[in-house]
């Protein structure tokens, strides 16, 4: 049996690599909020934003791929066809990829105002 690789074999790790994987696709203001002791929702949430639809979609195609080539695969995903808020749900972290308008107006950070912020290696851009 194969082992695990042990870049995504828990969920901080499975969020810091898909935040890693959308500014490797030029993402903006990428963050990673910590919900884990706040919500049965997930344990991470990965938010980020593109500048049109194409870009959107090219983040979160990223992000599967990158995940798929390590069995990870994504519970359910939604927005793709119009690419304004991109939702991957990969059960213990979700991906928020939105453009900006959308963003602002859901502003996931401040409903999550009491969530860590886990720090994204910023220099991939």
């Amino acid at each position: 049996m194969e082992k695990e690789i042990p870049l995504i074999s828990n969920s901080k790790k499975r969020a810091v690599r898909a935040a890693e994987t959308a500014l490797d696709k030029k993402a903006k203001d990428t963050i990673i909020l910590e919900l884990k002791d706040l919500s049965t929702i997930a344990d991470y949430f990965v938010i980020c934003s593109g500048d049109n639809t194409s870009q959107i979609r090219a983040i979160a195609e990223a992000i599967q791929e990158n995940f798929s080539k390590h069995n990870v695969f994504p519970l359910g995903k939604e927005g793709l066809d119009f690419a304004r808020w991109v939702l991957i749900d990969y059960g213990d972290v979700i991906i928020n990829i939105f453009d900006d308008e959308t963003r602002a107006y859901y502003d996931l950070e401040k409903l999550w105002i009491d969530a860590p912020r886990i720090p994204v290696e910023e220099h991939k851009k």
